[in-house]
């Protein structure tokens, strides 16, 4: 079907599901689970993700799954989960992953107004490291399969919970899921409780839902600018740190050129027609003519949507000098970018060696970056994401994006399964705080999210 077709498709509204009662068993669960797992830091140095796992892994065994069919996978420090929800194979379909990340970034507690790690709430929001990425998807999704389980819902394929443990950081867990589990690469697809969702405008009003079909290539490289040195009451002309600081600011004052697909364009004519104002222009015109360079220098100052626009790298951290009486012999800078679809590694690199202009300047990529495709956005998985969202906000529209993070799905879209971003959130883009201070999720979203995955699984899934 065609992207005009599909879209269109998705436009037409179905009748309005009962919302989840916040005083349900269901919602007490969930709302348990949240509770539990936000409380735990899953932080990469902590080593507290295995706990989290068995965890887990316990309250699915107690709500009737077979040990057999709930696996805690110990990688080094850290732990995946994977559980199976079997099917009685009727459709003859091969299963379906649903996928999560148990670990979270680190927080200082110092810097926050709340403790990180404890769940807490006011009338507007929950808070805690956590809250939205991702344990607010490991919570919704194993509470659903609990729920389902308890109700005696018997799919018609396997279902498979998907957790990893290291997302956030080395993503070990991930690519061992992704391409050392036959079992796994085998799914029909993959659903990314960590990617996609809702977008609400100053009003609260639900403008757009997002279905993530594709993510930019995340790599990292290290900077190092080395020096002699020498005591620090001998100045010399020379300085690895100013010598770095000065690459940074080339680096800072860069935009990479402007990238785009149809994808893109659909995204910015719908949002910028549901936004209005002077922010919703400059997507219309972005999305009419991406040329448009004052349009798209609008888009640049606006972090919630420049990296929907092109090719983006930012210095994340800084390491120098060894004694502050000493002239530094080394100083390094980590560049993080995501980069645009169709756009290689090596053509990052490159750009970057040239705004840095210093031949000096010590390139070191970290890790081994992946570049993974499109999955093109199928019929029945819209239809269904559909029903699941207008059952809360039934005029909404929804459309395929693609993704300026990177999440466990560029892992399993290279294993050759087809993975789509379909988070139950529903928030503002300007009020997400995932990886930043007081990280939060709406009370309102929390509670209006209890459907959403069981609505999705019994339309895939059901008899």
């Amino acid at each position: 079907m065609k992207l005009s077709l599909l879209l269109a498709a998705l436009l037409l509204p179905v009748l309005a599901l009962a919302q989840q009662d916040s005083t349900t068993d269901h919602a007490a669960k969930t709302l348990d689970i949240y509770r539990t797992i936000v409380g735990m830091d899953t932080s990469k140095t902590m080593g507290n993700t295995p706990a989290m796992a068995r965890y887990l892994a316990d309250e699915l065994l107690a709500a009737g799954f077979l040990p057999g069919n709930v696996e805690v996978i110990p990688v080094d420090n850290t732990a995946a989960l994977v559980a199976r929800y079997r099917g009685n194979g009727s459709s003859g379909k091969k299963p379906i992953l649903f996928l999560a990340h148990m670990d979270v970034v680190e927080a200082n507690a110092a810097d926050w107004v709340r403790p990180p790690f404890e769940l807490t709430e006011d009338e507007t929001n929950f808070y805690g490291r956590g809250t939205e990425d991702n344990k607010f998807g490991v919570a919704q999704l194993t509470s659903t399969f609990i729920r389902l389980k308890l109700e005696g819902f018997v799919p018609n394929r396997d279902l498979i919970l998907v957790f990893t443990g290291d997302e956030e950081s080395d993503m070990v867990t991930t690519r061992m899921l992704a391409y050392e589990r036959p079992d796994l690469a085998e799914a029909e697809f993959a659903l990314n409780s960590d990617a996609g969702g809702g977008d609400l405008n100053a009003a609260g009003e639900a403008i757009l839902y997002n279905i993530q079909a594709a993510e930019k290539t995340y790599a990292t490289w290290d900077l190092t600018v080395h020096n002699p040195g020498g005591h620090s009451s001998r100045p010399r002309p020379d300085n690895a740190i100013y010598d770095l600081a000065d690459v940074i600011k080339r680096i800072q004052a860069y935009r990479f050129p402007v990238r785009y697909n149809d994808m893109t364009r659909a995204y910015f004519e719908e949002t910028g027609n549901q936004l209005g104002g002077e922010l919703g222009d400059a997507m219309l015109r972005f999305a009419r003519n991406p040329e448009d360079q004052g349009a798209a220098d609008r888009l640049a100052i606006e972090s919630s949507y420049v990296g929907t626009t092109r090719t983006t790298c930012v210095v994340t951290m800084l390491q120098a000098g060894h004694a502050e009486n000493a002239l530094p012999q080394s100083a390094t800078a980590t560049v993080n970018c995501r980069i645009f679809p169709g756009v290689s590694v090596s053509e990052v690199e490159q750009a970057l060696r040239e705004v840095a202009g210093n031949d000096q300047v010590e390139f070191m990529i970290l890790d081994d970056p992946t570049e993974s495709p499109v999955s093109e956005l199928r019929e029945d998985v819209a239809n269904a994401v559909g029903m699941a969202v207008h059952a809360r906000y039934p005029d909404v529209k929804l459309i395929p994006i693609m993704e300026s993070g990177g999440t466990d799905g560029m892992y399993f879209r290279k294993a050759g399964v087809p993975t789509w971003g379909v988070s139950a959130t529903f928030m503002q883009p300007d009020e997400k705080y995932a990886h930043g201070l007081d990280e939060r999720v709406p009370v309102k979203a929390f509670y209006d999210a209890l459907d959403h995955w069981s609505i999705i699984i019994r339309e895939l899934a059901g008899q």
